[in-house]
């Protein structure tokens, strides 16, 4: 099966994009974009960024597949900023130095330098990576995102055709949370890396998030900053629209809770099985049809179609500029299964 998918994908490198698999790779190079090196060690950099590998497994077919997924990712990448370069959408020092600030505004020094310490990163190849991340980006704004226009004929047409979508069956609450747990986990995924690993810590964790929260500190913050629940910490807690007999299978008392909040308001602190919980209820919707006026039915829509396009035009442009480059990926090469019988 590895093999198979090694010479699949070298067969992706080598026909569609007008590898020169033939040649001999030259030394310490993992491939070229159009004559640009992307060497061994940007790859083993940008691996380590991404995966923690014990050096016994640096050869297993797991990590090599993981490897040639990393080196794909960086191939497009180059690709882009080649174009970024040439259009002149290349990131100046105040674009990456204003998205610096803002990456490290919420850690103090030591916290920010723990984080870079994690991914084996120095400051300036955040910076170096920033820079290419942020010249990709305009490119984007400037070839795909400024073409996109959702006209109202095209939010009318959704809504017709996904109007039951629109039909609340029942009332529905938007919460948010701010999740403790007392069990030792490292891969927490708050901002600030903030893990209770024990009942004593936990507690006094939850005590200072709810008294923050008692001095009007912004909810959404504070969960991305401490909440140790890693699907909803990300997104400020958010855990989207819940139903009332979603509420009512997982606890009754939590629902009646629940319900007796306005919007706005925040919960005490409820414990459960899990851990400490804070929670947020930042919309009802009561059951029945939304209206296409509806502000929230048409922003929903208009987003929905956006993201679509968008990704829709993202992945043509991608493949146009795949096919219009020069890739060699010799990676790809000698791990092919016949360039093993040579």
């Amino acid at each position: 099966m590895f093999q198979r998918r090694i010479a699949l994908l070298t067969v992706v490198v080598c026909a569609s994009l007008h590898t020169a698999c033939n040649k001999s790779a030259p030394a310490n190079v993992a491939a070229t974009v159009n004559g640009r090196s992307i060497t061994n060690a940007d790859l083993d950099k940008q691996f380590g960024y991404q995966f923690q590998t014990p050096p016994d497994r640096a050869k297993d077919d797991q990590t090599l597949i993981q490897k040639m997924e990393v080196l794909r990712s960086m191939i497009d990448n180059e690709i882009m900023l080649q174009r970024a370069e040439k259009l002149g959408l290349m990131a100046v020092d105040a674009d990456v130095d204003a998205k610096f600030t803002e990456l490290k505004s919420p850690y103090t020094q030591e916290e920010f330098q723990k984080q870079l310490d994690a991914k084996k990163m120095t400051i300036d190849d955040l910076k170096t990576q920033l820079r290419r991340d942020l010249s990709i980006q305009k490119l984007f704004n400037k070839e795909i995102s400024s073409h996109i226009n959702i006209s109202d004929k095209d939010v009318a047409d959704f809504y017709n055709a996904n109007r039951s979508s629109f039909n609340l069956a029942e009332p529905q609450i938007h919460m948010a949370q701010i999740l403790v747990t007392p069990f030792p986990d490292p891969s927490v995924r708050n901002l600030k890396g903030d893990k209770a690993t024990s009942p004593e810590q936990a507690k006094k964790k939850i005590q200072m998030i709810e008294e923050r929260l008692r001095k009007n500190e912004d909810f959404s913050m504070l969960a991305q900053n401490y909440s140790e629940d890693p699907n909803s910490s990300p997104n400020g807690g958010d855990l989207g629209y819940i139903t009332a007999s979603a509420l009512d299978k997982a606890n009754t008392e939590l629902r009646k809770m629940v319900m007796s909040l306005s919007p706005g308001q925040t919960s005490p602190v409820i414990p459960t099985p899990e851990g400490y919980r804070i929670l947020k209820v930042i919309s009802k919707e009561p059951a029945g049809q939304r209206d296409l006026q509806d502000p929230r039915v048409q922003q929903t829509i208009r987003e929905t179609l956006l993201n679509r396009k968008d990704q829709l035009l993202k992945a043509a442009y991608y493949e146009v500029a795949r096919n219009e480059a020069k890739v060699a990926n010799y990676l790809a090469v000698s791990l092919a299964p016949q360039n093993e019988k040579k």
